[in-house]
């Protein structure tokens, strides 16, 4: 082994791994899954490009684990939670009842392998491929890496149609990858027979009990900290068991990680072990196997078979048909534009592809430019379809009751607070005298109405209608003013009233109106005192990765619950609870209530999915 060109080669990859997020933030290609341009950073520096990787043990070694773990990791990502049917069925906004997403997962899951099975045989046919049995699993297949992200980018992940793509990926993923491990047992010559397969469940039984029996042991806990990290310890532990056991009775070793994953997903990890597999995974192993694929994909080796040039673009067709055809199974309860845009994202496939593709070209039952070809196809429909997606799917099904805010008075401090406000969850209108002036610069990019008025008068901002809205924001340069019109506006009945007013009179005049008070003066102090008494607290309010948020309970359904039988599992921790007059610091028997006002933390990922999921009028 040339020692020297082994390093230099590793040295290229992880650089081309380093750069790949951030070319893809630099010129904002945001639609393109890292993964993929992981893939397309391998073709350029690969076979397909420079040519400047010479694959060795070093590399070979290093992208062999980072296929393992991306499996561990897949079987990981399943959340079985999901698979339990909710007791009260959601009303769509068409008034229809949603369905039950596990059963109607099920039947659309079937439907898709059904398909793909008669579209395997036309492959076969016609002389592209010789087992139909491995390309039903090509096509049937859905890459949960790209359904996952886009659904919580569309923030319809707890939807009930989000909920039903979701488990379709789920299912097809855990079938199709139980299949392979089958195909592999029925096609290797040197391999065991498919009953081997039961010896490994049987381990990941034994392991999924003893799991069990130690997970809330308290030393496990004080082990799981400092250097010890034992926790970390044992999912690697069981991984490299589980994947030795797989390559002893003749599986393939990626059913080993994926079975590793699948335990430790039903032994539910807390937040901070998921958070380091995936971030050791994700940082370093993973990108190293991605940009591998693309190094080994010779492009040009395709465009000289002529029967390979015609598989691809059937095999794109054949993946849509085998997904749209089955997923019109879910018009009985929603929308045209709905159903087509879910066919479209669930057409995106890659992991298992690549896994298949190589466990073919291994087994001789394809030849490396079919399985080019494969994995090329693959990258085409992670590009495309979560686009395709996004212009299709009707944007009222992401859309929440947004609250409504009218501000009075545009200026250097109303217009910024404006440009923050998630468009999504607030209808902000400002409202702004026709003589004064506005920074057309400060307002280019916001997303809301403004309306002139003729003054800043009561009972001209009366007639105005600015008065028809859940929280009015008074913030005139007149503090007296602001009072007046704050005054006149509470005695409309408006539910929240907020004014900008300096003078201690008048701050005591306007709290006692029950109208909310924002001073300059009053704010900078109590921050500027923060930060030298309590520097940590003035993080958490002014870092965005961990602020406080508000959320109100709307939604019906979650009345009554216990806070630890609250099915949202997202990454966002409950501070405090405000009912009524009452201050509620919260734990696992509080009784969460219509009306409630939720202070949170977490990302603001998982805000905005709680926020969709609590303040929807259930």
């Amino acid at each position: 082994m040339n020692h020297d060109a082994s390093i230099t080669s590793l040295v290229i990859v992880v650089i081309a791994a380093f750069l790949t997020p951030i070319l893809l933030h630099r010129f904002k290609l945001r639609i393109l899954p890292v993964v993929v341009a992981e893939i397309i950073m391998g073709l350029i520096i690969g076979k397909s490009g420079l040519d400047l990787v010479k694959p060795d043990m070093w590399i070979e070694t290093l992208s062999s684990l980072g296929f393992i773990f991306l499996m561990f990791l897949s079987g990981l990502e399943i959340d079985f939670s999901a698979f339990a049917g909710n007791k009260k069925k959601e009303k769509l906004s068409n008034g229809k009842e949603a369905p039950n997403a596990f059963s109607a997962a099920l039947i659309v899951f079937m439907a898709i392998f059904i398909v793909s099975l008669v579209l395997s045989y036309l492959f076969v046919w016609a002389g592209f491929i010789e087992n139909a049995f491995l390309m039903t699993l090509i096509i049937s297949t859905i890459s949960l890496g790209v359904v996952v992200p886009t659904l919580k980018e569309e923030q319809i992940m707890k939807s009930s149609i989000g909920q039903t793509i979701l488990l379709i990926a789920v299912i097809a993923d855990l079938v199709t990858m139980i299949l392979l491990a089958v195909f592999v047992s029925l096609n290797d010559k040197g391999g065991g027979s498919t009953w081997l397969l039961l010896i490994l469940f049987g381990v990941g039984v034994i392991f999924y009990v003893g799991g069990k029996v130690f997970q809330n042991r308290s030393f496990i806990e004080t082990m799981s900290k400092g250097t010890i990290q034992i926790d970390t310890r044992a999912v690697f532990a069981l991984i490299i068991i589980l994947v030795g056991v797989s390559e002893k009775i003749g599986a393939e070793n990626i059913l080993g990680a994926f079975l590793a994953g699948v335990l430790v997903s039903l032994l539910s990890p807390n937040e901070e072990l998921v958070h380091k597999l995936d971030s050791f995974g994700y940082g370093f192993l993973i990108p190293i196997f991605f940009v591998m694929v693309g190094v080994d994909l010779d492009v040009w080796s395709l465009f000289s078979d002529k029967k390979v040039l015609i598989l691809m673009p059937l095999l794109l067709v054949a993946l849509l048909i085998s997904k749209i055809i089955p997923v019109w199974i879910l018009k009985k309860w929603f929308d045209t534009k709905t159903v087509l845009a879910s066919g479209f994202l669930l057409t995106s496939t890659l992991s298992l592809v690549i896994a298949a593709a190589k466990v073919g070209q291994n087994l001789n039952v394809i030849s490396s430019q079919v399985s080019g070809a494969l994995i090329l196809v693959a990258i085409i429909t992670c590009i495309i379809t979560p686009v395709i997606f996004k212009k299709l799917f009707p944007k009222k099904q992401i859309e929440t009751n947004r609250i409504r805010v009218n501000f009075i008075g545009a200026n250097n401090l109303s217009l910024p607070v404006t440009r923050e406000l998630n468009p999504m969850y607030y209808d902000v209108t400002m409202y702004h005298p026709r003589q004064e002036k506005l920074d057309r610069m400060m307002i280019t990019d916001s997303l809301f109405e403004i309306v002139e008025i003729d003054s800043y008068e009561a009972d001209v901002i009366k007639n105005s209608r600015a008065c028809d809205t859940d929280i009015l924001v008074i913030t005139t340069g007149d503090e007296e003013r602001n009072a007046r019109v704050a005054s006149a506006a509470k005695s409309e009945g408006i539910d929240r009233v907020i004014a900008r007013v300096e003078h201690p009179e008048l701050i005591n005049e306007m709290r006692e109106k029950d109208i909310e008070v924002f001073s300059q003066l009053l704010s900078t102090t109590s921050l500027f005192k923060s930060l030298i008494e309590s520097p940590s607290v003035l993080d958490i309010i002014t870092n965005q990765d961990m602020a406080l948020y508000q959320v109100n309970l709307k939604n019906h359904k979650y009345d009554g619950i216990l806070l630890r039988k609250f099915p949202f599992t997202g990454d966002v921790i409950f501070v405090r609870i405000f009912r009524g007059n009452d201050s509620i610091v919260p734990h696992g028997d509080t009784e969460l209530k219509v009306g409630d006002e939720l202070i949170v933390t977490g990302s603001p990922e998982y805000v905005n999915e709680l926020k969709l999921v609590l303040q929807s009028r259930g």
